[in-house]
């Protein structure tokens, strides 16, 4: 409806223009919102005053010409001009009605949209380091990801869901030198076990299957492997260097082959229980994308050739230095280390210029909000490429911190402290955790109750809405015990009937579901489109504890089945686009 409203205004100010009723000019987009009082009508329009100074008139003038020139419709039954000039549409109950006949012939496509036709997304969420399973903070990047990506799909973007598995660098050789440490325990070893390494039990089990798979073809002896390095806890300030100089180690005894062999053992792993962790999740991928293949196709190496040609490097105490200063960062990085090595940061400009030269028309990154710095110096980076820098949108996301009791659980993965999303997800559900996740803006601070989100009330957001479809479910199964049938052609042709206040709000809230759902896909704010599901369910509990709709009234009975046929399809396809089920009982 906002888009036919909208049509007929750029329509009239077009013929206002042609005529020279008004000065020619740049329109502004025209902008209808929903009134929040019913007095005001059903819309309003602010385009009177936003073209006041353009046009040099009083907006009240330029409104009342514009509502002149709206050409006669079925569908609206009073405009009028309100205020320093809004423009408000009232509309028929015809066209309020039509809503219901809409949403059955659409079915589960009711409310998608083709705003998107034609253009390419790339969304890069979660990516967390393959050194631990996903804790609790994980899943929210997850679901705002997934969410985000089946809104844009839903109107009609073409999604391409990516996981970047950082599968170099230190982080990953910690894992493995902490996961042969633990063979070599296995193998009977004994010595102080690294507070620096990874501690988790997760390390253990895959120790354990390096030990059956290999037997002791990786065993050395403790004093070898301490041989000149400390083999107690080290003091403050030298743990970092402490498993740095276990991990060259590491290296120089297995060797090439048998380091890597450790290393791929600890990384598929970690990795396979990722993809089965958010396979469970709901959170599907088209690609997961490998930081080595970078690196080993010799991408990291262009990139860095390309930076220099670019005249953006510079060496200094023997590192190569990117000059990000010189666009607005705080500090310049480093991409070349001393000793050769390249830098996590030159990974990530690597990437950043594959995903460029893909072709997708935009570029989105969902990161953890720990990771806000890194924006300018990819932004940075990618200015220094000549590329298009507008393509590529940030998004952060805020850690959920779970809370048992009043104690916080702790989310270190070294440690080996913290609470799996797998854990989180067998506790309350998917369904639970996913809409959880969501229900607030992703750059809030979110603390996740986990009694509530267990708990079956109506304090419960998800219960609440999933509740309202089950209760529809219920209707129909209490008319085919009578021996009754929905007569949905009937029920469309008495829609006239609906005249309670309850109706009507319902009616009102149903129309919203495609705005919802374009605003919640164009902004990324899958929250909004939560927080509507919450208002239909609850306008619809309100209803259903207010009137009956198995009635003596066969023609008003049909009326409200098919009304409440419309509410349940409604609520199946938010909840699907949320990655949530709609339950039939509860």
């Amino acid at each position: 409806m906002k888009a036919q409203l909208i049509t007929l205004i750029k329509n009239a100010l077009s013929d206002l223009i042609n005529q020279g009723s008004l000065p020619e000019m740049d329109v502004p987009d025209v902008q209808i919102e929903r009134t929040k009082d019913k007095s005001h009508g059903d819309f309003a329009c602010n385009i009177a005053m936003m073209l006041a100074k353009p046009a040099k008139m009083n907006p009240r003038q330029i409104a009342t010409l514009i509502v002149d020139a709206i050409k006669k419709t079925d569908f609206i039954t009073q405009i009028d001009i309100a205020g320093p000039g809004f423009i408000n549409f009232t509309l028929s109950a015809d066209s309020t009605q039509k809503i219901i006949k809409d949403i059955l012939a659409a079915g589960n496509q009711f409310g998608r949209s083709q705003i998107g036709a034609g253009k390419s997304v790339q969304v890069e969420f979660v990516s967390a380091n393959p050194t631990g399973p996903l804790h609790v903070g994980h899943g929210r990047g997850a679901a705002y990801g997934s969410v985000v990506s089946s809104l844009l799909k839903a109107t009609g973007f073409n999604v391409h869901r990516e996981y970047y598995v950082n599968d170099a660098g230190r982080q990953m050789d910690i894992l493995a030198t902490s996961v042969w440490l633990r063979y070599l325990e296995a193998c009977g070893e004994k010595f102080a076990f690294p507070s620096n390494g990874y501690r988790g039990v997760y390390v253990l089990e895959i120790a354990a299957v390096l030990h059956v798979s290999y037997g002791d073809e990786f065993h050395h002896s403790a004093a070898e492997v301490f041989a000149d390095i400390a083999a107690d806890e080290p003091q403050a300030g030298d743990k970092e260097e402490h498993i740095d100089a276990l991990t060259e180690r590491a290296k120089q005894l297995l060797g090439e082959t048998g380091y890597q062999q450790v290393f791929k053992v600890g990384l598929d792993a970690i990795l396979a229980d990722i993809r089965e962790d958010l396979a469970a999740f709901g959170t599907e991928y088209d690609e997961w994308f490998s930081e080595r293949s970078l690196m080993e196709t010799g991408v990291v190496d262009k990139a860095i050739e390309q930076l220099k040609a670019a005249d953006v490097l510079y060496q200094k105490d023997g590192a190569w230095w990117f000059k990000s200063t010189d666009f607005g960062d705080e500090k310049d990085r480093v991409v070349v280390r001393d000793n050769g090595q390249t830098t996590y940061f030159a990974s990530d400009i690597a990437y950043h210029l594959n995903k460029y030269q893909r072709g997708f028309d935009e570029v989105i990154d969902i990161w953890g909000a720990d990771h806000h710095g890194y924006i300018p110096r990819v932004k940075a980076s990618l200015v220094a490429m000549n590329q298009d820098v507008t393509k590529l949108k940030v998004l952060l996301v805020q850690f959920a911190v779970l809370y048992r009791g009043t104690e916080k659980v702790a989310m270190s993965t070294r440690s080996g402290e913290f609470v799996t999303l797998r854990e989180l997800r067998d506790e309350v559900g998917k369904d639970a955790a996913r809409f959880f996740y969501v229900l607030r803006g992703a750059d809030q601070h979110m603390d996740f109750d986990l009694e509530l989100a267990k708990s079956e009330s109506n304090d419960n957001p998800v219960y609440y809405v999933q509740y309202a479809h089950a209760r529809v479910s219920s209707v129909f199964r209490q008319l085919t015990e009578r021996g009754l049938v929905w007569d949905r052609d009937l029920g469309e042709k008495n829609l006239i009937r609906l005249t309670e206040s309850h109706e009507q709000e319902l009616l009102s809230m149903l129309a919203r579901y495609p705005e919802v759902l374009e605003s919640a896909a164009i902004n990324h704010t899958p929250h909004i489109l939560a927080h509507y599901l919450m208002d239909l369910a609850r306008d619809f509990h309100t209803y259903y504890n207010a009137h009956h709709f198995i009635i003596e009234d066969v023609e008003l009975s049909q009326a409200r089945l098919t009304l409440i046929s419309a509410v349940k399809q409604v609520i199946t396809n938010g909840l699907t686009v949320m990655g949530v089920s709609a339950p039939e009982t509860m």
